[in-house]
């Protein structure tokens, strides 16, 4: 009874910090003088590490062949990291790496890798001021938090730097809360520098004249220190016995937290009801349009699942699935607008009750505003199909959206039945005649922009706060 009470108590969420599709960069360089060590981590949230899994074949920490993906990918990864010292390439070559696998949502593993790569300085450094660039160039439309800091050694005179010293987050360990949202996107960094000259003194030893080597540095990776948020859906394909009472009671579970997630931003709802207040639905057109939206949710994330799972050579899912929602909002805003003309220049709408819902009308902002997939229910897909158990992730899924198309049709009925009790009141009114199907119109239109916004702010085209 406790643990029906701990999946019934949450709401739907995501488990990796920066969202299940990120892939976070930090670059941390070390100046030394004769050489530049550069630590770099990769942090791969469960989406794509189940795509990384896929494609490399690894399955885990024990994997015997881990050491040799490692290489492969410390060699790929070395291509995409450019450093000059004064406009010249310096050559960076591995000296360490690892990786470890922290749990995400709907037990599928995250990826941490973590590389350790080196280059030496020219002696030039020590009588002139040098200039090191660097660039990441590795997953460039990858989303997610990309940080670069520069550190150098105590003799060394550092004149100017883009790039801070101290990182924010904790190595890709310890994300700020504060800026989930908006997370820094540095891949670069350019730093000025000097290097004393070297001190001659008169008849040294040999032994002196013996550079030491700077200490070893090691190569620690750490999983994030905040806990990852239990998902009560994606839980649900985590349980290891899996009765026909307890099938039951996960369907149950998966239509209320269907429900709850319908309760949440987006999935139409505020177009929804706005649409059939200002176009006079019906109780028929309510239950329709719920039912539209909720199938192509549906389908949204089957699209996505297919895609991550066939199709990733060619289509990358954490781009497809902004581009989802800038679709959507284009197509919502294009059919506000059109109806907005519709009605405004239409000369028998002031004298005419019958401004009937077209079903073109209905097909296309139920498809529209339903076709942005849930991540989590994308997770307890490939969820599924890593447990081998994926009957049951199609059927959660699928209980999942019965709870969501509830919701979504019982909000269009009261939104009926409201409108209705307006036009009763003053059916012949221009503020109920003329001015509040205008008015539902331009809201389904600045609803529409706002999620093509949305859309283009996940995707990276647009800065996540204007």
């Amino acid at each position: 009874m406790k643990s029906i009470f701990w999946l019934l108590s949450a709401s739907v969420g995501l488990a990796h910090p920066m969202g299940n599709f990120s892939v976070s960069h930090y670059s941390g360089i070390t100046i030394h003088r004769d050489s530049v060590d550069l630590r770099y981590l990769l942090d791969i949230a469960e989406i794509p590490t189940f795509q990384e899994m896929q494609q490399s074949g690894i399955t885990g920490p024990e994997d015997a062949q881990l050491p040799v993906y490692l290489g492969a990918k410390s060699a790929e990864l070395v291509k995409g990291l450019h450093l000059t010292l004064n406009g010249k390439t310096l050559a960076l070559h591995v000296v360490r790496q690892n990786a470890i696998f922290p749990p995400g949502a709907g037990d599928l593993p995250t990826l941490k890798l973590g590389f350790l790569y080196h280059a030496g300085i020219p002696d030039a450094c020590t009588t002139s001021v040098c200039q090191l660039e660097y660039r990441d160039d590795n997953l460039p439309d990858s989303i997610g938090w990309k940080e670069v800091v520069v550190k150098t050694g105590k003799e060394i005179k550092l004149s100017g730097s883009t790039v801070p010293s101290q990182d924010r987050s904790g190595e890709l360990s310890n994300y700020p809360t504060d800026l989930l949202n908006s997370p820094p996107q540095v891949l670069q960094a350019r730093v000025v520098f000097s290097l004393p000259p070297v001190e001659v003194k008169a008849a040294p030893k040999p032994k002196q004249l013996i550079e030491q080597p700077a200490p070893p540095v090691k190569l620690e990776i750490r999983p994030n220190q905040q806990p990852t948020p239990r998902n009560r859906f994606t839980e649900l394909m985590a349980t290891e016995h899996i009765s026909l009472g307890f099938a039951l009671l996960a369907a149950l579970i998966a239509a209320g937290l269907g429900a709850l997630h319908a309760l949440e931003p987006g999935h139409g709802k505020t177009i929804v009801a706005a649409y059939l207040v200002g176009s006079k639905g019906t109780t028929r057109h309510a239950y329709l349009l719920g039912t539209v939206v909720t199938i192509s949710h549906t389908a949204g994330v089957y699209l996505l699942g297919g895609v991550t799972l066939y199709a990733q050579k060619y289509i990358l899912p954490e781009k497809l699935y902004p581009l989802f929602g800038v679709l959507s909002g284009i197509l919502i805003a294009g059919l506000g607008c059109y109806i907005f003309l519709q009605r405004y220049l239409g000369a028998e709408f002031a004298h005419s009750h019958d401004h009937g819902i077209r079903p073109r009308q209905l097909l296309v902002l139920g498809v529209t505003g339903g076709i942005v997939p849930c991540p989590a229910a994308l997770v307890v897909l490939l969820s599924a199909v890593a447990l081998h158990r994926v009957a049951f992730g199609l059927f959660l899924i699928v209980a999942f959206s019965a709870g969501l198309a509830a919701v979504l049709i019982a909000l269009g009925v009261a939104a009926v039945q409201a409108g209705r009790a307006m036009f009763r009141e003053r059916l012949e009114g221009p503020l109920i005649q003329r001015w509040l199907p205008l008015g539902s119109a331009a809201l389904v239109s600045l609803f529409g922009c706002a999620i093509a916004v949305q859309g283009l702010m996940a995707a990276g085209v647009l800065p996540a706060r204007l």
